[in-house]
């Protein structure tokens, strides 16, 4: 099963430029105009389809994409200036924005839509039920940050349960197996969950629509290279492809994406459902700070449960961390 890498984990990104180099170096020789990261998530697997359907090349644009098992270590990596751009969420670009990181968000490819839940057992019927009682999760990750948000939107805090701190998979099992009262974890585990009968989804990502982004990031010396700019932009078409052939031909799609993570296409669908892949029109809405999911309107809120966790040090300017310019060339005709 594909690890959600120490996936999308919400801590203060420890340096690990050293391994991010020898990372890239045991590629081949790239000669592609821009690298991009990816790790295992939907909405970056997918962007196998672009390469393997010709989208890339249909826009002229030149890509080298570079799997990273440890999705950390791609962070470190596009920070460092040894990747052009990387797929990355927007909660672990705030601490390379922090720091003064010169990265810029270009494109986001999906909002998690139900793929992170909070599993609780049939004795438990509501969030006054959870009072007191043991919830295996994470610590810092995204599930981690899914409950804090499904509390505080029904009058509770972290505080009001007990936090058992277990990897995903450790969490489900301790779950199912009645060592916890609920557990927050994302798919496989969720769709486990439910099919074993011990639980259902009390709240999921979709119940905090804008609030768990997944982005395409790109470095600012990529951005200032005149070539790699429209390489860029190439890539960003190629995306707009991607997401209406996953609309259009989903057993195809779904049959790439499946085989770049080493699963049969009926065990990786079950990621497909809690993903929503972003088009033209909800790239753009995710980038007008006037809407209220939009990646500045959410910033606060994602800064602020990383600040009280002392996983970030310092302001962040959301606004400087996004590059719509891109987005806007792709869309000229």
């Amino acid at each position: 099963m594909p690890n959600r890498f120490a996936p999308r984990v919400l801590r203060n990104l420890i340096s690990a430029v050293v391994c991010a180099v020898l990372t890239l170096g045991a590629f081949a020789p790239a000669k592609a105009e821009v690298k991009v990261g990816v790790s295992d998530w939907p909405g970056w697997v997918a962007w196998y389809v672009a390469e393997q359907k010709g989208y890339f090349a249909a826009h002229g644009a030149k890509v080298k994409l570079v799997w990273f098992a440890n999705y950390t270590d791609s962070i470190s990596a596009l920070s460092s200036g040894q990747l052009d751009g990387n797929s990355q969420t927007w909660s672990d670009t705030m601490t390379p924005l922090a720091r003064k990181v010169k990265v810029k968000t270009i494109l986001v490819n999906d909002n998690s839509a139900g793929n992170d839940a909070l599993m609780v057992s049939p004795k438990i019927r509501s969030f006054a039920d959870l009072k007191g009682k043991s919830v295996a999760l994470e610590q810092y990750s995204i599930s981690h940050f899914v409950l804090a948000n499904a509390l505080s939107r029904n009058g509770m805090s972290i505080r009001d349960v007990k936090i058992v701190n277990l990897s995903a998979g450790d969490a489900a099992a301790a779950f199912m197996s009645g060592r916890a009262d609920a557990a927050v974890v994302w798919n496989p585990w969720v769709s486990r969950i439910e099919s074993s009968g011990k639980g259902r989804a009390l709240f999921t990502s979709k119940d905090m629509p804008g609030l768990v982004p997944d982005l395409l990031v790109a470095h600012e010396k990529a951005l200032g290279d005149k070539a790699k700019r429209a390489e860029l932009v190439g890539m960003i078409k190629a995306w707009f492809d991607t997401e209406e052939f996953i609309r259009s031909h989903p057993d195809e799609a779904l049959k790439i994406m499946s085989k770049v993570v080493s699963l049969k296409p009926a065990e990786y669908q079950v990621f497909m459902p809690g993903t929503r892949f972003f088009n033209a029109a909800d790239n753009l809405a995710a980038m007008d700070a006037a809407n209220p999911k939009s990646l500045v309107a959410v910033g606060p809120t994602i800064h602020q449960f990383l600040s009280s966790n002392k996983l970030v040090d310092g302001a962040v300017d959301f606004s400087s961390g996004i590059d719509k310019s891109l987005l806007l060339d792709a869309q000229k005709k």
